[in-house]
């Protein structure tokens, strides 16, 4: 294997398999106790198993190339570094709970697709059931929120959650500036750029969420400008 395509997949999949252990400490620290009702917890918890198990079928591909990482479970959620995004771990409401298991799920869900085409075969052969379980993820998020904006205030509420929470969608894929993902794309690690991910996805989204009466900020459709992304703050979302 050579020596830049090696570490090339395997950035990508340690970043993928960090991430997939943080999402189920989200599920629970995060998730779990601004739930409304003992099934939404019970959901939580499920969703959270389902990302644990995510984690190991990534340790496993990664355990072939004699790459360890089990110190992954023994790290806090917020001394993990290689997936970091603060502002999902401070996420304090059920709307923004709902929108992004819904949207930035959906996000993430586009990438993990991505990657089942990569040239690395035992990774991408290793994604069935991760994208299977991703998108109940994102059709429990889904349910959540068309039960939010059954009622004018409620909808009301997710419209301004979304046009908040809109630029932390669009950092999910990246920046356009981005050397590695050329990278990428040469050895056949990806399909797409950051961009082009982007807009397939904001194409995808956009006429779903009209259909639930939800619009994407205009100005900040496809923008992913530094200015605009409020990942970083919290406060924002």
């Amino acid at each position: 294997m050579p020596e830049e395509y090696q570490e090339l997949a395997t950035h990508q999949m340690m970043v993928h398999t960090e991430g997939e252990l943080s999402g189920a400490d989200d599920y629970l620290q995060v998730f779990l106790p601004i739930a409304p009702n003992a099934y939404e917890r019970k959901v939580c918890c499920e969703r959270a198993a389902e990302e644990i198990d995510h984690y190991m079928i990534g340790a496993e591909v990664l355990e072939g190339l004699d790459i360890d990482t089990t110190y992954m479970l023994h790290q806090k959620l917020l001394d993990r570094g290689l997936y970091a995004s603060p502002a999902i771990h401070n996420i304090k409401t059920w709307p923004q709970r709902a929108l992004f298991s819904y949207i930035g799920e959906n996000a993430v869900l586009d990438h993990i697709e991505e990657m089942a085409h990569s040239s690395y075969r035992p990774w991408a052969n290793s994604f069935g059931k991760v994208i299977r379980d991703e998108h109940v993820h994102v059709g429990h998020g889904r349910r959540i929120v068309r039960e939010l904006i059954k009622d004018e205030a409620g909808r009301e509420e997710v419209q301004q959650t979304l046009t908040r929470m809109w630029p932390f969608v669009l950092s999910l894929f990246g920046s356009e500036n981005s050397t590695r993902t050329e990278q990428y794309l040469r050895w056949g690690l990806r399909q797409r750029t950051n961009a082009e991910a982007r807009d397939v996805f904001v194409a995808r989204i956009r006429p779903e969420l009209a259909r639930m009466g939800l619009t994407i900020p205009g100005a900040l459709a496809t923008s992913a400008s530094p200015e605009n992304a409020a990942a970083e703050d919290p406060a924002q979302l």
